[in-house]
């Protein structure tokens, strides 16, 4: 039996320069459990765990890096606070040194006694009085850091361009960002249809919590409405009958604006049990070149690998493809059955090297090609910080390679890892092109989200090329917007047109798309964009007996897997609608896209402030399985108090 001996470990805070942010040095005390002791033992690996709270409050922190230097090992803390770090090569009875960092906080530094296989190191951080650091660019183009300091107001829109621009400035960060225009106000006369391709990507709003947490404020162009409202689990009735998706509206005034009707449109797709998912046939592509190295990226990749192993069945494949200066076979196809040979292969994975792996593409689908399962999931996955060129030598190549290979049956996820490299538009758009779903991975429980409970979403489509198109009723409606999907709309005409690539949805998937609506008689509330006036089709309305109790009609068309004609769905919603009663979904996505166009500033934001968010967020919470949307007020809250924040230049 082993016996239980606990130490208290008081030490001092070492605080060297982050950003030229983290300058002050406080005693705190970590608590550190070791269970059995045998000093004799040396060479094998040893696990630490515990849990890193916020000094004051006694909340967990995420986003945290714990790592053991000397050994090359660190892990980042869960949305709980939690970790769980391998030490490689590691002596019983030995000491070593932890250091716990998050952006805010002041740097902890934890000697540790290795005294049993499994030893608990609780670590307490203190907030630091600094929230972030910018660089202010001068006309001279010269670069220099300025603290930023609390301020009793939120922060300007001005001061909001100066963060944006400093964080796209920042010598050494590589991310990009498409622009995003947000849709604007249609009138119904001349525009009475709007049609759009389905979007189940949640990668905005992981990046977005990456960067709130970071203390950064997210560019505008990184945030995309439609996918921090889709990140969430709704509640909503199932698909009956043949059809793989069922749709659900509701209808209420626009929070931001009462004189206009937000409508939303909510996708529920058929759920398959995981025992009764099909086989899946994976090759992970994985970045292991240099810039893989720190804790949130291959340590990362290898910690989600491993969650998704730990589910495989037998009947589960998966391989091993990784690229840096070559592409390699590190695991060929292995059963799901073999999970310590799959475990193995991973532990080696290690990052090095320059990122080139121009051949890793067309190995992983070579591989994926030799295993391909006719009646099962054939799938890609590519895990990258985004700094990378895996396909032919331009986009456009890469793009047809992928596109061919989707209709051959092997479909491409993209995972994003990391900081400072993220190719966001590339990796959305590879993804779209390969009929797979595009994720940002930036904590272990949004690898345990992604790839554990949502396996069958993320991993098994139940319906391609889902196009929704969205008729108004001109006698009810004035106006319109769609709220997101900016990048997934397409011509009226594509909407029939089955040769017309759209998204595609998984397993178990919830969608949902927001209009707002301006109702016939209101004026003066918002700028509404008129068509030009016809001179052979009159834009009169045509009065039905469906004008009269109608306010909009929607229609989906989706394929069923592996066809090639589209089937449609139908759906009208009634002049009625509005006055019953709404769901805490439908109050809580309100809230989400609400505080998606505080995020990017959007001119359409009404009279929405951040209080009005947490209210509605607050007062709608439901069952909130998995805590998901208990997170989100917290980052709300996170954004208050960055945005408090005053940029100042000299």
């Amino acid at each position: 039996m082993f016996g239980t001996s606990r130490l208290a470990v008081r030490h001092v805070l070492f605080v060297p320069a982050i950003g030229a942010l983290l300058a002050s040095s406080a005693l705190n005390h970590a608590t550190v459990a070791a269970h059995g002791s045998n000093p004799s033992a040396h060479g094998s690996a040893i696990v630490v765990t515990g849990t890193v709270t916020d000094a004051e409050r006694g909340s967990g922190l995420s986003q945290v890096g714990v790592a053991s230097p000397t050994h090359r090992a660190g892990v980042l803390t869960d949305a709980n606070g939690e970790y769980t770090l391998t030490i490689p090569n590691a002596t019983r009875g030995s000491t070593i040194t932890l250091l716990a960092r998050r952006i805010g906080y002041t740097q902890q530094s934890v000697p540790v006694q290795l005294l049993a296989d499994t030893v608990r190191v609780d670590i307490k951080l203190q907030a630091s009085n600094l929230i972030l650091s910018s660089v202010v660019v001068s006309s001279e183009r010269s670069v220099r850091r300025e603290r930023v300091a609390a301020a009793p107001s939120e922060l300007s829109s001005y001061a909001t361009r100066r963060v944006e621009r400093a964080y796209a400035d920042n010598d050494g960060n590589r991310e990009q960002y498409d622009r995003i225009e947000d849709n604007p106000f249609l009138s119904v006369k001349g525009n009475a249809l709007s049609t759009f391709s389905i979007d189940v990507d949640r990668a905005s709003y992981g990046n977005m919590r990456r960067l709130l947490n970071d203390g950064q404020l997210p560019p505008a162009d990184a945030v995309r409405i439609e996918e921090l409202v889709n990140y969430f689990p709704y509640t909503l009735q199932e698909p009956r009958g043949k059809d793989p998706i069922a749709i659900t509206t509701e209808v209420a005034p626009a929070p931001w604006q009462p004189k206009h009707q937000l409508v939303r449109i909510a996708l529920q797709a058929r759920r398959i049990d995981v025992d009764k998912l099909p086989a899946s046939n994976l090759v992970f592509l994985i970045d292991v070149s240099g810039s893989m190295q720190s804790a949130d990226k291959l340590p990362l990749v290898k910690e989600s690998l491993r969650l998704l192993v730990n589910q495989m069945r037998e009947e589960d494949r998966i391989a091993l493809v990784v690229y840096a200066g070559n592409a390699g076979l590190v695991l060929p196809s292995t059963s799901g059955s073999n999970k310590a040979m799959i475990t193995a292969a991973i532990d080696r994975l290690e990052a090095g090297g320059s990122t080139a792996g121009g051949a890793g593409l067309e190995l992983a689908y070579r591989t994926a090609l030799a295993n391909f399962l006719p009646e099962g999931n054939n799938r890609v996955i590519l895990a990258s910080d985004g700094d990378f060129n895996v396909g032919p030598s331009s986009d456009a190549e890469m793009e047809r390679l992928i596109e061919g290979k989707r209709k051959e049956g092997t479909y491409l996820t993209v995972l994003g890892f990391g900081t400072g490299n993220i190719q966001d538009a590339k990796m959305e758009k590879l993804a779209k092109v390969g009929n797979g779903n595009y994720a940002y991975i930036d904590n272990l429980n949004e690898a345990r989200k992604t790839l554990v409970r949502e396996m069958g979403a993320t991993l098994v489509t139940v319906a391609n090329d889902v196009k929704l198109q969205v008729e108004f009723n001109p006698t009810a409606v004035r106006a319109y917007r769609l709220i997101g999907y900016e990048n997934r709309l397409l011509r009226n005409e594509d909407f029939a047109d089955d040769a017309k690539d759209a998204g595609d949805i998984g397993s178990g998937h919830t969608v949902t798309a927001l209009y707002e609506v301006v109702p016939v008689g209101v004026v003066n509330t918002v700028k509404v964009r008129e068509a030009d006036s016809l001179r052979y089709v009159t834009q009169a309305a045509t009065r039905t007996p469906t004008a009269g109790s109608e306010l909009l009609f929607v229609k989906l068309r989706y394929k069923q897997p592996g066809t090639s004609r589209s089937e449609l769905i139908t759906h009208p919603v009634r002049l009625g609608a509005a006055n019953q009663r709404t769901s805490d979904d439908f109050r809580f996505a309100a809230s989400v896209a609400s505080f998606g166009m505080l995020l990017r500033g959007s001119e359409y934001k009404g009279s929405a402030t951040a209080d009005d968010v947490l209210s509605g967020a607050r007062g709608a919470l439901g069952d909130d399985d998995g805590q998901y949307r208990a997170e989100f007020v917290k980052l709300v809250e996170q954004w208050q108090r960055i945005s408090r924040a005053v940029v100042t230049e000299r």
